[in-house]
């Protein structure tokens, strides 16, 4: 037998413990019985829904919390007595905090109301549950375990919490102010679609600013899809672990359409941008096949004129050698907009994970990163050796594996002791993190046993003196061990 075409399938959706709703209570009843702490977070809730809460407690069965609630908010009446059936009619929703034997009647008096009921802790009872909520209003996240595990709920929301901007609840406010615009303007559903689609590739971006919703409002005037200018973020990666990354540029790469990003920037980064985001590597490294500076900038402004959004992720903070300055200064020459998201750089990563204060009020008195590699690939020409050379200076230099015998060299034909203390570190905040330790009349032969391909770090300074012998050759997840 031949199997003929049909249109029956799979079931679009999965079996549902319970079905996600949400409730209009913008001026509408609710009743609430008991005084309660808890009663008083659910009241709390309910009024910056919109309800008219009508509270049944007695006075003296107020608590404190439930107490202020009464006194700050117009949108409570408190009747100072006992609950009775009748006060249930008319109410939209009933809510109480009961013992179980008064839990039943106060559940058949909202059912004969046609009132929703829940009774706090008390499941059997209620006819709906309260969940955890994100708030963005009037975008609204609502999470449920179904009563089997709050505080699972909890967490799902405060990873909710990290992914969703504040801004979007600007960006809700304002669609909501067009959408009957959009409806009459942009005729037929995929041009709608378009539109839409596009003003929430930039809700997760930056917020609306003063002039956005008259540029929004032009473009549907004009019977386009929305506006097509695209934007560059900056966003710093940070020196590897994908946890030192901000709240902010995990937004920044979860709205990205491309991602231009640099070769020391981790796999585990790179995992947190959204999947239908295109990854293009520009990397620039000593002695390797490398991306020309010019071509990054051209190919910024070009993705940036095409309408795209566009992460230009780099190692560490984007604005410390990471030559932003010059992908910045391209983006304004053609007007382009941009957003900076800072990283934590390799310098203070070090200083984090061997426990070292790099500005030790009884060590030193500043911190300086100075660069070890010039464009001409040795030591810059300019640098003002003899403040480097200050004792009471903290100093990390970026790069200087190639270059860290001159560094020593220049350094004590300033004045500074050969017996200073020194740190040299590869791989800076990843698993395979190594450091070694000495004085600064050893950096020579310490730069020597790393990999000459790895970013290599050199801390010099008072600071990494009590560090020096537990650091030495210790990598990152063994370190904690050692100190």
């Amino acid at each position: 037998m031949s199997r003929q075409p049909s249109e029956a399938g799979s079931a679009r959706i999965q079996p549902l413990a319970v079905l996600p709703v949400f409730l209009d209570l913008d001026g509408k009843c609710a009743v609430v019985v008991g005084g309660t702490d808890a009663a008083a977070w659910k009241v709390e809730l309910l009024v910056a829904a919109g309800a008219l809460v009508d509270l049944y407690a007695p006075d003296e069965e107020l608590s404190e919390a439930m107490r202020r609630l009464i006194r700050d908010s117009p949108a409570i009446l408190h009747h100072a007595r006992r609950w009775r059936p009748a006060d249930l009619v008319g109410a939209q929703l009933a809510l109480a905090d009961l013992d179980a034997d008064e839990a039943a009647e106060f559940e058949q008096a909202a059912r004969e109301a046609g009132a929703a009921c829940n009774v706090i802790d008390k499941p059997a009872f209620c006819h709906f549950q309260f969940g955890a909520i994100v708030n963005r209003s009037p975008v609204v996240v609502g999470i449920s375990t179904s009563g089997a595990a709050p505080i699972l709920g909890q967490a799902i929301r405060r990873r909710i919490e990290t992914i969703l901007p504040p801004s979007l609840a600007e960006w809700a406010a304002l669609a909501q102010t067009l959408r009957d615009r959009v409806a009459g303007a942009l005729k037929g559903s995929v041009r709608r679609r378009v539109f839409w689609e596009r003003l929430a590739d930039r809700a997760f971006g930056a917020a609306p600013n003063a002039g956005t919703e008259a540029e929004l409002r032009e473009a549907i005037a004009l019977g386009s899809a929305a506006s097509t200018a695209g934007h560059v973020s900056f966003v710093g990666a940070g020196p590897g672990d994908a946890e030192h990354l901000t709240l902010k540029a995990v937004r920044a790469l979860q709205a990205a359409d491309i991602i231009l990003y640099d070769d020391l920037v981790s796999a585990e980064v790179l995992e947190l941008a959204r999947r239908e985001a295109k990854r293009v590597p520009v990397g620039k490294r000593a002695g390797r096949p490398s991306c020309r500076q010019e071509e990054i900038n051209e190919k910024l402004v070009a993705l940036a004129k095409a309408g795209h959004r566009v992460v230009r992720l780099k190692s560490g903070d984007p604005m410390i050698f990471g030559r932003a300055g010059e992908e910045i200064a391209a983006l304004e020459a053609h007007g382009i907009g941009y957003d900076v998201v800072p990283g934590i750089t390799a310098g203070l990563a070090l200083a984090a994970s061997l426990g070292v204060s790099l500005t030790h009020r009884d060590q030193a008195r500043s911190v300086r990163f100075v660069t070890g590699h010039s464009k001409q690939g040795g030591l810059p020409d300019d640098l003002d050796w003899r403040a480097i050379a200050d004792p009471a200076t903290t100093t990390i230099f970026y790069m200087g594996g190639r270059t860290a015998g001159a560094i020593a060299e220049r350094l004590v034909g300033a004045g500074m002791s050969p017996r200073t203390p020194v740190t040299v570190a590869a791989s800076v905040g990843r698993a395979g993190q190594v450091v070694t330790s000495g004085t600064l009349a050893d950096l020579p032969n310490l730069a020597v046993t790393f990999d000459p391909t790895q970013p290599i770090l050199i801390g010099i300074g008072t600071v990494f003196a009590a560090r020096a012998e537990c650091a030495s050759n210790v990598p990152l997840d063994r370190q904690a061990s050692r100190s």
